[in-house]
């Protein structure tokens, strides 16, 4: 692989994880709707095109050149748009990236899932796991439009590999989390029923980032997903605590829980990917 498509790449995830591919030595097409918005030196080795990701043969027509696809671009959660439009916005586009994935022969592909895949963040009901830690086998039960979109993109994700033998990894992210977001959870220590809805999952976009680009380099994966999420929970409450007081219901307890560790588990990433976490809310620097 020689030179990477990144859609999204100019969104604070998608530059983290240009920058990781650049300090790597791979050439970078990014694909966005948009300009950044802050002002970025001139990139050696990057090439933008704007264009709207719902037109496929614009998208066939960016990607062409490329050997490989991290797709990032979506619209990030629900409310900022109608339902429909998030839904459409999301299994099309996807659909698209790796339709021309498939026709310009790209033999890997990285889709941004997300937890919310599962259907606990944006529930529009009390939603509890049915099981802890959540690995990669829990069933995925959104009813909302983001997380539907996310659990489609994943079944696509699939059919393509089935189709053509193409690699496709989907990376259900948790809470990826920048300062700001460090702040907000620093604000919820004392209200730990705000963060409930994310099981108090994070991660940070280095880290992120980095997993995007080890899901692309590794071989032989065919498809899989893999959650993408931190070690310990974003609160100070340990885990066994939040669950007796926030999830009740939830007696499949499958690992013991002695401190602040993460109600995701990222066991599989780690030994697939060869993966480590680096930062953490508690010490983000």
């Amino acid at each position: 692989m020689k030179r990477i498509a990144v859609t999204g790449g100019n969104g604070n995830l998608g530059a983290q994880i240009v920058n990781h591919l650049l300090e790597k030595d791979y050439e970078v097409t990014v694909l966005d709707i948009k300009e950044r918005q802050d002002a970025v030196p001139k990139r050696n080795k990057v090439v933008t095109k704007i264009l709207d990701l719902n037109n496929y043969h614009e998208v066939e027509h960016a990607m062409a050149g490329c050997d490989a696809l991290i797709h990032m671009a979506a619209i990030p959660s629900p409310g900022i748009v109608e339902p429909h439009v998030l839904f459409s916005n999301n299994a099309v586009s996807t659909y698209n990236v790796l339709e021309a994935a498939c026709k310009l022969e790209f033999q890997k592909v990285v889709l941004a899932s997300s937890e919310s895949a599962y259907g606990f963040p944006w529930a529009h009901r009390s939603l509890s796991p049915l099981y802890v830690p959540v690995d990669e086998l829990h069933p995925l039960i959104p009813h909302d439009d983001y997380g539907i979109s996310k659990a489609v993109n994943e079944i696509t994700g699939e059919s393509f590999f089935r189709r053509t033998g193409m690699q496709v990894v989907s990376l259900r992210l948790s809470t990826v989390s920048t300062p700001d977001i460090y702040a907000y959870f620093l604000n919820c220590l004392n209200k730990p029923e705000e963060l409930r809805r994310i099981l108090w999952s994070y991660i940070d976009i280095r880290d992120a980032a980095n997993a995007c680009v080890l899901a692309l380099e590794k071989s032989g994966l065919g498809y899989m997903a893999l959650n993408i999420t931190a070690n310990d929970t974003c609160s100070n409450i340990r885990t066994q605590e939040l669950m007796e007081r926030f999830f009740p219901d939830v007696t499949d307890i499958r690992t013991p829980f002695s401190g602040f560790e993460a109600l995701y588990s990222n066991e599989k990433a780690k030994h697939i990917l060869g993966w480590e976490i680096v930062h953490n809310w508690r010490d983000p620097c």
